[in-house]
């Protein structure tokens, strides 16, 4: 009996390791969403594009990456002192799972507020900050990504 024990628990440590290293976790879509512009309105709207997507894969028991990448004006979006809408990007990042949402800034463009205002800027909780939002954008449609301006 122990004989046909060894191949079956052999079989389950490979695909345990294969699923702690994020292959079965690897989302079946993948969506950035740029905002540039320090409007209300856009922003909302590039939320809601989120949302959307996430609920629609969701009803299809599918998984979906969204990614928002905020540069030039828009990074008022992830601006604590400034974000007209940091209580809904609060709440859909509660309620995303289990697809993912990541919000991400340029750091560029905070490097260049933080000049001309004359302090550190201080981003929202759980802003992935990238080094050039333009790069960022590039590199991941690169890998697959779709990619939508509101």
């Amino acid at each position: 009996m122990r004989r046909f024990m060894r191949p079956i628990i052999a079989a389950a440590g490979i695909l345990i390791a294969f699923a702690s290293y994020g292959f079965a976790a690897e989302p079946q879509h993948r969506l950035v969403i740029q905002v540039d512009q320090n409007d209300r309105h856009t922003m909302d709207f590039a939320l809601t594009n989120a949302t959307d997507v996430i609920d629609y894969y969701r009803g299809l028991d599918e998984t979906v990456a969204v990614e928002i990448m905020a540069c030039g004006p828009g990074l008022h979006m992830l601006r604590i002192d400034t974000s007209p809408v940091k209580d809904r990007i609060k709440q859909i990042r509660e309620s995303a799972s289990p697809s993912k949402i990541q919000f991400s800034a340029c750091n560029n463009t905070k490097q260049s507020m933080e000049k001309k205002e004359g302090h550190p800027l201080e981003m929202l909780p759980g802003t992935t900050i990238v080094p050039l939002g333009m790069v960022r954008l590039l590199e991941l449609q690169e890998q697959g990504w779709s990619y939508v301006r509101p």
